[in-house]
């Protein structure tokens, strides 16, 4: 019973992470319509930010609550001055985010001398139960997932600025005449998805090293995570991320750990061939 309960907080925590980070992602996929291929680096960016604040010598939580605004600018400026070119054409998105991501993370390569860096946990150490020792700090990751996971959905889908927002993706043309400004609800999605994928990495760099490639360790099973849900509704890329964490996390005790991955891969492409709508198919709502 023991090893079940230290099993299925592994599972979560891991899950946890792997939600964060599509969260905004999923955001960006399902009500914008486009694959942001530079999301790992957002995350990145995210977890720079910690970093540069920690080695500046102030509180870590200046970084953690300083990162999803940071990044959530920096998706102000890139929306406005190149995403924005690209919604007519969903593959050119796709390439151009690419490049976009590659760019940011050769400049945080130069600016990391190419090594990798720790950051210390905020809250360090571990809690017990039922004579286990659980993570704090990925006991946080686990209640501040659930919280954001509630906050986005209240906001995007039971809000009238998230009815606006879902309106004029949905129908531009109606949306303006209506008397919206739709040029300005698009950089507020972005720039929202952003500044989750800042939080995610904000989060998640104590516990892996930061480098300038942490970000495509997440990219693939992001974009997977997002078909594996579906496109098109605030659920689906939860619930594929979901899916994408507890296989990850959970497989490598069942089979060695240098199949587990090519094996999550191969079950998710299975799934994604047999249901190519995803878990939750469907306009947006």
């Amino acid at each position: 019973m023991l090893d079940i309960v230290r099993f299925a907080f592994d599972i979560l925590a891991f899950t946890a992470v792997m939600v964060l980070i599509v969260l905004g992602l999923g955001v960006i996929a399902s009500m914008m319509g486009i694959f942001n291929f530079a999301h790992g680096e957002l995350v990145l960016l995210g977890a720079y930010t910690v970093f540069v604040v920690s080695e500046a010598g102030l509180n870590i939580w200046v970084g953690i609550i300083a990162a999803p605004i940071v990044v959530g600018l920096f998706g102000v400026v890139l929306e406005r001055t190149i995403i924005r070119r690209f919604y007519a054409s969903p593959i050119i998105a796709m390439l151009g985010t690419y490049a976009i991501g590659l760019i940011i993370r050769e400049i945080v390569r130069g600016l990391l001398g190419g090594h990798y860096r720790s950051v210390a946990e905020p809250w360090p150490g571990s809690w017990s139960m039922l004579g286990l020792d659980f993570s704090i700090w990925r006991t946080v990751i686990i209640v501040t997932t659930g919280a954001v996971i509630a906050g986005s959905w209240l906001f995007l889908v039971r809000t009238s600025f998230g009815l606006r927002i879902r309106g004029s993706l949905e129908n531009a043309m109606l949306a303006r005449a209506c008397g919206i400004s739709t040029g300005t609800l698009y950089t507020a999605t972005f720039a929202f998805g952003a500044a989750l994928a800042g939080l995610a990495g904000a989060l998640v760099v104590p516990l892996y090293q930061l480098s300038a490639d942490m970000g495509l360790r997440f990219l693939v099973q992001g974009f997977l995570s997002v078909m594996l849900g579906g496109v098109g509704t605030f659920e689906g890329p939860v619930l594929g991320a979901a899916a994408i964490g507890a296989m990850a996390a959970g497989l490598p005790w069942a089979v060695p750990p240098v199949l587990a991955d090519p094996l999550v891969f191969l079950i998710a492409l299975v799934i994604v061939k047999l249901r190519p709508q995803g878990f939750i198919a469907g306009a947006r709502k």
